[in-house]
């Protein structure tokens, strides 16, 4: 009997998650434990690197498959006044900045996006909480923004600013630019055949496949090149990663 990647990540992933409840929390805490998972974060990323083709993709399923219902996960409305104002309108006067180091800033209508070359996948979102679903995504392949606006040879990551409030500020997440330029790797638009609903992140979201749902940034507003992590609030390159110690790389 064979068990695919993902379920045998997850397997483990349960019984690591069982171990730190079940007894390990005062070891959890340390600093030098922590760092230990860190180290261990950048050899699992390292390691799946060398054994995995940059342009693997991940699995894509059938109509049949699709779940009856996308469970919306994390924030479902974001609570500014400017983000409803866009929402009432239906997003006519929103824009999408592509900016920092690129040679070409970009500031794009949602129109302007619609009318760009539509990469469409079925594919499944697995939730660090232990629910997963299957979805029909409609959106822009990230590369060919990135491609338009010109990368400049600094550049190393790509930071996804989004327009919810947290407690820390607003929320944002970064990937690196072999997850970037992965021909998976889309702003959503769309999902099951209709617009993307604002519960699931109207009116972009981001779709990178091969990782965890938390690395999915929603309500995306501006997409920005940089060269280090470390100047960006609080350095470990997104809002759970800051604050609540997940991990920077979520491979699935």
């Amino acid at each position: 009997m064979t068990m695919d990647r993902r379920r045998l990540l997850g397997a483990i992933g349960v019984g690591a998650g069982g171990l730190l409840l079940s007894g390990c929390d005062k070891l959890n805490q340390s600093a030098g434990f922590q760092g230990l998972l860190h180290r261990a974060e950048g050899l699992t990323m390292r390691a799946q690197r060398i054994v995995t083709d940059r342009n693997a993709l991940a699995p894509e399923f059938g109509a049949a498959d699709l779940s009856p219902v996308f469970r919306a996960n994390g924030t479902r409305m974001p609570a500014s006044p400017q983000y409803a104002a866009h929402a009432a309108n239906r997003f006519v006067d929103w824009r999408l900045a592509v900016d920092g180091l690129v040679q070409r800033p970009l500031s794009l209508s949602l129109a302007q996006i619609g009318q760009m070359p539509i990469r469409t996948q079925i594919t499944r979102h697995d939730c660090v909480e232990g629910w997963s679903a299957i979805g029909k995504w409609h959106g822009v392949p990230l590369k060919l923004l990135l491609d338009q606006a010109g990368l400049r040879s600094q550049a190393r990551y790509i930071v996804f600013h989004c327009a919810d409030d947290y407690s820390a500020g607003r929320y944002y997440e970064s990937i690196d630019l072999i997850d970037a330029l992965h021909p998976q790797t889309i702003l959503a638009w769309g999902l099951n055949d209709h617009l993307l609903p604002v519960a699931n992140g109207a009116p972009l979201r981001l779709r990178v496949e091969r990782q965890l749902g938390y690395k999915h940034a929603k309500y995306v507003e501006r997409i920005e090149a940089v060269e280090s992590l470390a100047s960006i609030r609080g350095g470990k390159g997104g809002y759970w990663e800051d604050g609540h110690n997940y991990e920077w790389y979520a491979g699935i």
